[in-house]
C-alpha cells in the first residue's frame, strides 16, 4: 500500500509515535466505513488498538490490512451480522456469532458472561460460528474490571497450523488461553498466551523485520529446527508446542484441551477432522469456537478483593535473583506500557502506519498525526 497525499509525512526512521485516542478514532471510521455499527466499530477499534498500546505488536494494527479489512471484503466476516442464542440455561448460554466480527463479539461475549455471574455468580458463553477476535487477555480483562475472574480460550476453526509431537500433519491451530483477575490497583493480572511456542503474529512480526528467530518457535516436517521467519508462510515450517523435548506434550496437551472446551463444546469448526477431500486448500480459520466465562467471588464469599491484592502484592515482593530486574505477573508489564504510551503516544513501525494511512484514505478519513511531526 502507499501512503495517501491526505496522511501526515512519514518520517525516515523504523516507528513513529501516534496519539492512542487519535489511533483508536481513526479505526473505528475505517472499520465503521466497512459496514459496522459505531459502536461495534469503536468496540473492535479498543481491541485491535490494544495490541501496540500495550506492545503487542504481533496482535495489533498490522493485522488491520492483513487479516480484517480483507475478510471484511471477502465476505468471511458479516460486519452486519447479528448473533443468535441458540440455548440458554441462565449461567450457560451457546450463542451463534453468525461470522460477526471477532474483535466486537468477543468483547460482547465476556460482557454477556459478566451479566450472568452476577446472577448466578458465574456466566459460561460459548460461541461458535466466530472469527478472529485479537488479543484474548483484552477480552478476558473485562471481567477483572467488574471485580470478576475473566477466562477466553479459542480455537482456530479449522486452521491447522502444528502436528502433535511425532506426527507429521498440522492438526491444531494457536489455540489461546487467557485468564484475567484482579490484582493491584490499575494493573491487573491477565495471562494471555498462545498453547504454541509462540503465535503465528510474532513469527510474521519477525519475518517483516527481516530478522531471525530462537531455535524453538518452528520446525520443519522432520522436526528440525528452523530460524527463518519467512519459511512459516512458505509451508516450509510448522509452529511448535509449549516445552521442549517430552515436554511438548504438555502444550500439545493444553491446546487439545482448549479445542475441547472452545470448539468440542459448542459445536464449532474443528482442526483434527477428516479433510472432505485431498489436493483442496489449506483449511482457514473459519468457524471459530471461543469460551468466554466470568466468576463473580464476591458472590460467593466476602474478602476476595483484598486477598486479591495480597496475592499479587507478595508475588510482587519476592526478592528477585537481579535487583535490576524486579519480579512481576502477567499483566503488569503490559499495563506499564500501555501507561506510558497513554502518556508520550503508541509506537507504530512506519510501514504499519502506511496501511493505515492507506486504508483511512480509502474509507473517506485523515489518518491520525503523528507526534512531533516530520
Amino acid at each position: 500500500m502507499t501512503r495517501s497525499d491526505t496522511a501526515p509525512p512519514v518520517p525516515a526512521r523504523s516507528d513513529v509515535r501516534v496519539a492512542h485516542a487519535d489511533l483508536a478514532a481513526c479505526t473505528a471510521r475505517i472499520l465503521a466505513a466497512r459496514g459496522l455499527a459505531p459502536d461495534r466499530a469503536d468496540a473492535a477499534a479498543a481491541a485491535l488498538c490494544h495490541g501496540d498500546l500495550t506492545g503487542v505488536r504481533s496482535h495489533g494494527l498490522a493485522n488491520l490490512a492483513r487479516i480484517y479489512l480483507p475478510a471484511l471484503h471477502s465476505g468471511r466476516i458479516d460486519p452486519g451480522a447479528e448473533p443468535r442464542v441458540l440455548s440458554d440455561l441462565g449461567a450457560c448460554l451457546l450463542v451463534d456469532a453468525r461470522r460477526a466480527l471477532g474483535l466486537w463479539q468477543a468483547g460482547a461475549a465476556v460482557d454477556l458472561a459478566v451479566e450472568r455471574a452476577r446472577h448466578h455468580g458465574a456466566g459460561l458463553v460459548w460461541v461458535r460460528g466466530a472469527t478472529h477476535f485479537g488479543c484474548a487477555g483484552h477480552h478476558a480483562a473485562r471481567a477483572a474490571e467488574h471485580g470478576m475472574v475473566g477466562i477466553v480460550a479459542a480455537n482456530c476453526g479449522r486452521q491447522r497450523i502444528a502436528p502433535p509431537p511425532g506426527g507429521r500433519r498440522p492438526l491444531l491451530g494457536t489455540n489461546p488461553l487467557a485468564v484475567a483477575a484482579p490484582a493491584l490497583p490499575g494493573r491487573p493480572f491477565v495471562l494471555d498466551m498462545s498453547t504454541t511456542a509462540v503465535p503465528t503474529g510474532r513469527v510474521r512480526e519477525a519475518a517483516r523485520a527481516g530478522r531471525a528467530i530462537p531455535e524453538g518457535w518452528l520446525a520443519d516436517d522432520l522436526g528440525r529446527p528452523v530460524t527463518d521467519p519467512a519459511a512459516f508462510d512458505r509451508g516450509e515450517a510448522h509452529l511448535r508446542w509449549l516445552g521442549q523435548g517430552e515436554g511438548a506434550y504438555k502444550g500439545f496437551g493444553l491446546g487439545l484441551a482448549v479445542e475441547v472446551l472452545a470448539a468440542l463444546v459448542p459445536g464449532a469448526g474443528l482442526g483434527p477432522w477428516p479433510d472432505p477431500g485431498a489436493g483442496g486448500a489449506a483449511p482457514a480459520d473459519d468457524d471459530i469456537g471461543f469460551l468466554a466465562a466470568a466468576f463473580a467471588p464476591a458472590a460467593l464469599r466476602a474478602g476476595f478483593a483484598d486477598d486479591a491484592r495480597t496475592l499479587f502484592a507478595e508475588v510482587l515482593a519476592c526478592p528477585p535473583t537481579d535487583p535490576a530486574s524486579p519480579v512481576r505477573y502477567p499483566g503488569w508489564p503490559e499495563a506499564e506500557r500501555a501507561a506510558e504510551h497513554r502518556r508520550t503516544g503508541v509506537p507504530l513501525a512506519e510501514a504499519v502506519y502506511r496501511e493505515l494511512a492507506a486504508a483511512a484514505a480509502a474509507a473517506g478519513t485523515a489518518a491520525p498525526a503523528l507526534i512531533g511531526g516530520v
